[in-house]
């Protein structure tokens, strides 16, 4: 059986299954440049075209799976925010314990945060939590007389699939914590602080 020539439509299919597997191996978000040197591509028109029709595609399929286009110009592949519950689990990259888990999506939704504010909500326990988040990169810690701004940074976002943008960010986490179950609860942890400091 004689093997077809290699047309434009079948190196673009491969080009396009390697921006793919690009995805799928590191699980964080990617640039022009990344998928460029694994593809082969020089054009960003031409990359960014590919990365658009598997967003596309992954959309079409509506399997728990999805691509997406940041709102810097990346692209990551992901779990679906509605099916991160049932299988949160069997997870294997636990990166954080529960608590400083916690705590670092406490600062990355209320950033930038005082530590103090961020102990008076989370408890002492949280002098701790900020410490081991600063060893693993997670946040940074900028003195502001006898405290400390804390802000998260761009390992965080890549990490977890988050953009660079604060703002957008935020509105991801919020979407998040929706799906979860949590923004309530923080919500309610937030109020009875405030109604303590009332009394």
């Amino acid at each position: 059986m004689q093997q077809p020539n290699l047309t434009a439509g079948n190196r673009e299919k491969s080009q396009m299954a390697l921006i793919e597997a690009a995805l799928y191996v590191t699980g964080r978000p990617l640039d022009m440049q990344t998928l460029g040197s694994v593809s082969g591509i020089r054009s960003e028109e031409k990359i960014r075209l590919l990365a658009r029709t598997l967003v596309e595609k992954y959309r079409k399929v509506d399997g728990s799976i999805e691509i997406v286009e940041l709102e810097d110009g990346r692209y990551v592949m992901q779990l679906r925010p509605e099916y991160s519950k049932s299988v949160r689990r069997l997870s294997t990259r636990q990166l954080l314990p529960r608590g400083a888990l916690k705590t670092l999506s406490f600062i990355a939704f209320k950033q930038p945060v005082t530590q103090a504010y961020v102990v008076k909500v989370r408890g002492k326990l949280a002098y701790g939590h900020v410490k081991e988040l600063g060893e693993k990169g997670l946040i940074t810690k900028d003195r502001l007389g006898r405290t400390k701004i804390l802000s998260t940074t761009d390992i965080f976002a890549d990490y977890f699939n988050l953009s660079h943008n604060v703002r957008l960010m935020k509105r991801q986490l919020q979407k998040l914590f929706e799906g979860l179950g949590y923004a309530k609860q923080e919500q309610a942890i937030t109020e009875s602080q405030n109604k303590s400091n009332e009394h």
